[in-house]
């Protein structure tokens, strides 16, 4: 008998396959991307809403589908599911209410009717959601509640399996990532937000850019004039890559495994590592407009600015917890990181470039708490009941970002620094403009603790499988276009092809490679302005096909 512990990720799916009998991981699955189109939970809600949720629903539920298919099991053998992740992408797993996540105003909510949606625990058999996609006849699953319906599984998670909890100390808890999930407890009120980071904190958006999995570089560090590269291995531990002139791209010495990208984390190293060394004195800048690490590895100064907006996000986020919960910056004692970003990041890179506040005495990082959590559920039965009590004793207020002008006066100025190249002083005379406090002087001597070596501690006997085809294909006609290709390359994953039939132009792509309603980049540069999303088709997941949605995906 087996069970699968699934974290729906905003960036991607991570799946493990559980003996029941043994409670020992057989295999891990994860997917490169998420396969809606979209760099945050923003743009994958507007796609539901847009196309509808039933194709939404049926092209997550199909992603589901190939994971467990990779992990090789024979479906008749799987007893439980577990499932974790944000209330959006838990709503979309299970085709259930999600307009009250897209409208934040109560009037609005209680025009639609749906100002008091349920996300409490529920458990259900598995056939009532993969009907028609996939038999799963002895199967139930998990769903764990959500605190509020802005406060779902994995905030939940990222408290429980950090010791978050049980501070006396101001203590922040982040879970980096593209929708960047975050609470502040101070005595016993716990505030909770979030920053829709954008893909660049999970490497997408960035032109070699790939989310943590084998190949990826996830750590730079200087030797002498030259940088060593750290690259994830098939067990995703990282080893050391090749020995590089971050000026030239001229490779000193051969790693141990070759990169074939770069994550998140090794952006934010390659930041801290080229400020540290002068290579890079005021963002975005870089010198020849470009550091090259390898063969077809180049980071930008467009990727050091596309980075800058996530860090930026997150920062701001953070200093507006601790504004909102009315201390000094100076209070913040413990910092806790989790998911992929937090796994694999230097923290004191980290620090030293604001994703990860400098002025606390600890940090301590931990792995991906989302899937930890449905693991703990599927093999201890009574740990729901703890969870939904805990839940229920949880009093959390939740601050919209969205609605905060303390956020949109700090992230302005993060905008400015990190894509305007502002100097941190001017940064400074803004924050006493408005009226905030100034920061502290960073705390150099900070106890750091890593408690997970990778994002997944344990994967099972065989290497991590990378379920790449996922998604489906979305296309629009171009009535007159000049082939001139500039909607490729003003796109960032270079996802887009112009294809003819029946005697008319199509530009299509991926789902999985679109960054969706944030990003339109293929929209701004077309010259004769041709790309037109309310003529979108979406093709693709086992004979669905919707045409002329509103407002597009891209």
């Amino acid at each position: 008998m087996y069970g699968i512990a699934l974290d729906l990720g905003t960036s991607g799916f991570r799946a493990q396959l559980i003996d029941l009998e043994t409670k020992k991981v057989v295999r891990t699955a994860m997917t490169m991307r998420h396969p809606l189109p979209g760099g945050n939970v923003i743009d994958h809600l507007n796609f539901a809403l847009e196309i509808g949720e039933d194709i939404a629903n049926n092209i997550i539920l199909d992603t589901v589908k190939k994971i467990i298919e990779t992990l090789d099991v024979e479906p008749s053998c799987i007893r439980k599911i577990v499932v974790c992740g944000n209330p959006i992408q838990l709503s979309l797993f299970q085709n259930s209410e999600i307009r009250d996540l897209a409208f934040a105003g109560k009037n609005m909510q209680q025009r639609l009717g749906v100002e008091n949606v349920d996300r409490s625990a529920r458990i259900f058999q598995a056939n009532e959601l993969f009907k028609d996609i996939l038999n799963l006849p002895n199967c139930e699953i998990t769903v764990p509640p959500a605190i509020a319906h802005e406060i779902g599984a994995d905030a939940l998670a990222m408290m429980i399996e950090t010791n978050f909890l049980n501070q006396k100390d101001v203590s922040i808890v982040t879970d980096y990532g593209t929708n960047a999930e975050m609470a502040i407890k101070v005595g016993n009120r716990i505030i909770t937000g979030s920053a829709a980071a954008g893909p660049a904190i999970e490497g997408q958006g960035i032109s070699c850019g790939m989310i943590a999995s084998p190949g990826a570089i996830s750590d730079v560090n200087p030797e002498g004039e030259y940088w060593r590269l750290t690259v994830l291995d098939e067990r995703m531990e990282g080893k050391n890559g090749a020995l590089v002139n971050p000026a030239t791209g001229e490779i000193l010495e051969k790693g141990e495994i070759e990169a074939v990208g770069i994550t998140g984390t090794g952006v934010i190293a390659v930041i801290a590592v080229a400020m540290e060394t002068g290579l890079m004195e005021q963002p975005p800048r870089l010198p020849n407009g470009k550091l090259i690490l390898g063969d077809s590895i180049e980071i930008t100064s467009d990727d050091i600015s596309e980075a800058g907006k996530a860090i930026g996000a997150i920062r701001a986020a953070q200093l507006t917890l601790l504004l909102e919960a009315g201390i000094s910056f100076e209070e913040l004692e413990n910092v806790y990181i989790s998911g992929a970003s937090g796994t694999y990041v230097d923290c004191r890179k980290a620090r030293r470039i604001g994703s990860c506040p400098n002025f606390s005495n600890k940090v301590v990082q931990f792995g991906n708490t989302s899937i930890a959590l449905a693991r703990e559920l599927l093999l201890d039965e009574s740990m729901l009941d703890k969870v939904i009590a805990l839940a229920g004793n949880i009093k959390a207020d939740h601050l919209m970002m969205a609605t905060s002008e303390t956020f949109k006066n700090i992230y302005t100025c993060e905008l400015s620094y990190w894509t305007e190249g502002m100097s941190l002083k001017l940064y400074k005379k803004f924050m006493n403009m408005y009226k905030y406090p100034p920061f502290p002087e960073p705390i150099e001597d900070v106890f750091i603790e890593k408690r997970a070596a990778k994002d997944i501690e344990e994967t099972g006997n065989f290497p991590v499988e990378i379920v790449e085809d996922v998604g489906i294909t979305i296309e629009v006609p171009v009535e007159g276009c000049l082939h001139c290709k500039r909607c490729n390359e003003e796109c960032p994953e270079n996802a887009l092809v112009t294809v003819e039939k029946e005697g008319r132009s199509f530009v299509s792509c991926s789902t999985q490679d679109c960054l969706g309603t944030s990003c339109r980049r293929c929209v701004r540069a077309c010259p004769i302005k041709v790309i037109d999303f309310k003529k979108i088709s979406a093709l693709g997941v086992d004979g669905l096909q919707v045409d002329s949605f509103n407002n597009g995906v891209c």
